[in-house]
Parts: structure tokens; sequence; C-alpha cells
């Protein structure tokens, strides 16, 4: 399972195949029943639900998932995008999103139908190698937007950059932007949508990595590699390759797998460490995941509870203010550190698997986030949804009686 709690949570093409909005199909034989229940004592919005080939063939072996549509309790269907996770052109997931009040349960089915592209309307995610800007990967949903850099800025003549920290632009409405704004090469202002005023330069900037041994941050050079899974309604999902780097005691290469959902302002980031280790290291490692020092900003770290975060003026507060915050999984150790160009929490590695961290941003001026103290309890919310996810239960419902005939 990946989802931004279960808020959670290319190569696909933007013509992804969903469920259609048109009346639902008749219940078909192998239909089944899913119940959800908020086990919290407050509200979850646009909270995406993920449901797996492998727990439904648990009880509906034959159930065709690439025909799959969800429907609600009034019989109506429900928007959902089928999920590749591993690139084989087979889908492994079938997503969808709805709203919970405190404690509430609802209940969906799957059924065999006939499913319809999305129309373009529906779409709240978008991501994309831009090879024409240098090679950035830029990603986005209704409410932030992010880019990271590639190796054609290494070696730009007019100003080469080589850093793998995250940007973040801001954005003030929720339609898709990143395609405009390469087009018209003009997002360093804001015409009324938003634009890019973060400086990341070598930095972490919000939420890039490095690591950390004999209490330095050892860093990547730019992207070398990059594929879409998914790519909307609902989710987008993609890959980024970092190659071979040296971490002091280990030779470190990475890929990043980062999942962007509708109506969310957190990204959930899986980094998947190969090491080379030498002399004493005997592979573990530390990651130090960071956020970019910027005049004015004013840092919250908290390693017991796994959560860091800023807030800083744009521009000298003539743009208005930044959050950033880093979000780790429950139960994760942390400490804090701190280079001259960013804050850090430093978490251990885990051999062989995704260390996995949530990445979120606002902007005063998008209506989501007004200040400090709420964008404290947006990355405190996360923290909590994270720990008590939507409980998924599926059954098998019983096939309807065949008309009888006269």
């Amino acid at each position: 399972m990946k989802t931004l709690p279960s808020l959670l949570v290319l190569s696909g093409a933007i013509a992804a195949l969903v469920g259609s909005r048109s009346p639902a199909a008749e219940p078909a034989s192998g239909a089944i029943g899913v119940t959800l229940v908020n086990p919290l004592a407050t509200p979850r919005a646009n909270e995406t639900i993920v449901l797996t080939l492998a727990e439904l063939a648990k009880i509906a072996p034959r159930f065709d998932l690439g025909k799959a549509l969800v429907v609600d309790a009034r019989g109506a269907a429900v928007l959902s995008q089928l999920v590749d996770t591993d690139g084989d052109d087979a889908p492994d997931e079938i997503v969808f999103q709805t709203d919970f009040a405190a404690r509430e349960t609802k209940r969906f089915e799957l059924r065999v139908g006939q499913r319809h592209p999305a129309s373009l309307a529906e779409f709240k995610v978008y991501g994309r190698f831009v090879r024409e800007r240098h090679d950035d990967f830029a990603w986005e949903n209704d409410r932030v937007a992010h880019r990271v850099y590639g190796p054609g800025l290494e070696t730009w003549k007019k100003d080469p950059l080589v850093s793998s920290g995250v940007d973040t632009w801001v954005k003030r409405v929720p339609r898709l932007l990143v395609n405009d704004w390469y087009l018209t090469d003009d997002y360093h202002q804001d015409h009324g949508e938003g634009a890019d005023f973060y400086a990341v330069g070598k930095s972490r900037g919000c939420g890039g990595l490095g690591i950390w041994a004999a209490g330095k941050l050892h860093v990547s050079r730019n992207f070398t590699g990059s594929r879409v899974l998914a790519s909307g309604p609902v989710r987008l999902e993609f890959e980024l390759t970092y190659a071979p780097w040296d971490a002091g005691t280990a030779r470190v290469a990475e890929t990043r797998r980062v999942i962007l959902d509708a109506g969310t302002n957190f990204n959930r980031f899986e980094s998947t460490l190969s090491n080379s280790a030498r002399g004493k290291s005997k592979g573990v490692l530390s990651v130090g995941i960071g956020i970019a020092k910027h005049p004015g900003n004013v840092p919250k770290i908290d390693p017991a509870s796994g959560r860091m975060g800023v807030w800083e003026p744009l521009d000298g507060g003539r743009s208005g203010n930044l959050g950033c915050a880093i979000v780790l999984s429950p139960g994760a150790a942390a400490e804090a550190q701190q280079t001259e160009n960013e804050y850090l929490l430093v978490t251990p590695a885990p051999a062989g698997k995704p260390t996995v961290y949530y990445v979120g941003s606002a902007w005063d001026r998008a209506g989501h986030v007004a200040d400090l103290a709420a964008w404290n309890k947006e990355a405190e919310s996360l923290s909590s949804r994270l720990a008590a996810p939507v409980v998924v239960s599926l059954a098998l419902l019983p096939t309807p009686p065949s008309p009888k005939k006269e």
C-alpha cells in the first residue's frame, strides 16, 4: 500500500483509464464490497483509498481489476484510477478518494463494467520530464507544485547548477500550470496564479536528502533518469534515479519514488539506497532530510514526533509566506542536525527497504493555510492520519438471482 494516508499517502498517458461518472452498471458476479472506517475523532478530507490486486485476489481470484468500477452506497460511479506500480503495463492497484466525518463508516462496491477516460477537468495531478528546461522534472496537483534538476542544468553555459534539492512553486489556483509556465517561461513573477519564488541553490530545498556521516552531509548530483508510472487523474507516481556518490564510508546510489495525490499539500517520498560499504560501516546509513535556511524563516523541529517545518517570508514578505514541512513515518527514530545551508532530520535508512517520509508545502496566499500555527497543525494532522489509517475491509458479495422465466 502506498497512500498519503489512505490522504492518503511516466510511462502512463494523460488519458489513463478511470471509472466513468455515468450511471453505475448493474452488480456483476463476483462484485466486492468495500467497507471503510475512519478510526479518528476528526474528519479526513480527500482521503485516497488504495485497493491492491493482491488483496482483492484473496477473496475473488478471478476478479478483473482492469474492468473494475467503484460504486458508492447510492449506486453512483465514483472517479477512480488504475495504477501500474511496477511498469509492466498491468494494473496493480485501484485508487479513489472520499471524505470522512469523525469516526465515520462508508461502504462502496467494486463492480465489473466498462471503464472510460476521465475528462480533462477531472485531472488534478500532473508531472513530466522537461527536456526544454535543462532536464527538469516538474510535478503538481491542485494545491502545490515542485521540481528537481536534471543533468542538463549541470552543463548549462549561462548558469550551471549541481543540486539535488527539491524546489517548490506556489500556486493560488487549482488548475494545472506546469506546461503553461514552461511555455511562457515567465514564472518568477505572480500574474495572479502563483510563481517560483523559492531559492534552492545547493541546499536541500524543501525535502531533499543526503547521507549524514562523520558530522557532514554528503549529497548527490542532479538526477540522471526518470519514469512516470501513474499520471492521474487522482494519483501521480514517478521515479527518479541518482547516480552513485561518495558518502564517506560508503558509495551510495538512490532511487526515489514520489507519490502525489489530488487535494493534499503533501507528497510521499520513498528513497531506496544502494550501499557499497567500506570499512566498518556494515551497510548502515543515516539519511539527512533537509529544509533550506532562508532569511527570516522560523523553524520548528520536533525529532521525537518525526516532524520538522519552517515558515518563511518570500521576497522579504512582499510575496506572502511559505511553509515547508517534513513528516517521517510513525515510529521512525530521528535527531536534529543542521549545516550552513539547511535544517535536517536525520533518521536511519532501513537495509534493503525505502526510507519513507512526507514533504509538504503551503503558501498563505493560496487560501488553504493562513499562518504558522495553521501550518504546524497540518503537519500534526498528517502524523495522526499516518498513525491511524483508514481501516479497509473487503467481502465478496452474493451474485444477484437471475430473473425468473415466464
